[in-house]
């Protein structure tokens, strides 16, 4: 598996680093931490660009001595350009399996991992992205896996079922209730239409986690599971899910179903990973 993690000097970004680098990862994961320095065409000094550069390369250095330290390979690159950019072209010419980085930003000259640039990120990366958030206490490992059935929820089922977890971890499954709304009045159906749509409707979220139990199950990772009442809009739902249920990451794919049976749209996910209170992932098959 190859890791791109990019950094900044906040906290957020040690944050990540650190919390990244605690996880384990399948045998022969290489780890490439970047940072950013972003010209400051108008009032640029060949004094402050050196003090950007070397402030960079500390700080990839300092971020890479936690995946060492993990025994992971590492390299460091500190690089030029706008930050969204740089870090999704970086990604994809290093072909990464995950884009790591940091849930909010720092104040300063030196901050690039902005709420606007993470969300671009997540949204422009072709690869699959985590937004790492601190993860208080030594408590096992909590994760909730949110799920429509789609080729993206597979997608993410065996990309969790995949990889390596410490003893103790818990698993989650949830799916959300959507209903097959008509584009009509409700008063052109029976009730007994009405009815059977909802019975569908069931059918498919309860069908939805068996295929995802059943990609778990097959790694030997036990799992509960529910199934959520549509009270909410699916976003509200997961990440009240994940509040309630205490959960350290959350994992969604990219984005679901076209139409009337559409889920996890990216929009929903991407919302879900700048929202939550834990680290979420947004997997890309």
């Amino acid at each position: 598996m190859k890791i791109l993690v990019a950094v900044d000097s906040s906290d957020a970004s040690a944050i990540a680093a650190r919390e990244a680098a605690g996880r384990l990862w399948p045998g022969g994961t290489t780890v490439h931490v970047v940072s950013v320095v972003q010209p400051l065409y108008d009032w640029s000094t060949p004094e402050l660009e050196m003090a950007l550069q070397q402030s960079s390369e500390q700080t990839v250095q300092c971020a890479a001595e936690h995946f060492v330290q993990a025994g992971l390979e590492t390299t460091t690159a500190v690089l030029t350009g706008d930050p969204t950019t740089v870090i999704v072209d970086e990604a994809a010419e290093r072909q990464a399996d995950f884009l790591v980085v940091g849930s909010h930003n720092a104040s300063g000259v030196m901050r690039f991992l902005l709420g606007s640039v993470a969300r671009s990120v997540a949204h422009l990366a072709t690869c699959s992205v985590e937004i790492v958030r601190r993860r208080p206490g030594s408590a096992p490992l909590r994760i909730l896996l949110a799920t429509d059935g789609s080729d993206c929820s597979i997608a993410a089922a065996r990309s969790v079922a995949q990889r390596p977890w410490p003893a103790g971890t818990k698993f989650r499954i949830l799916s959300v209730i959507e209903p097959s709304a008509p584009v009509l009045p409700t008063s052109y159906f029976s009730e007994e239409m009405m009815e059977e749509l909802r019975g569908k409707d069931m059918q498919r979220a309860q069908g939805a986690i068996a295929c995802a139990e059943g990609i778990l199950c097959g790694a030997g990772l036990e799992a509960s599971s529910t199934v959520a009442v549509p009270a909410a809009t699916p976003k509200e739902l997961i990440l009240s899910e994940a509040a309630e249920w205490d959960a350290s990451l959350i994992v969604v794919g990219s984005h679901g179903r076209r139409g009337v049976n559409r889920l996890l749209l990216g929009s929903v996910s991407e919302t879900v990973a700048l929202h939550a209170d834990c680290s979420v992932e947004i997997i890309r098959g």
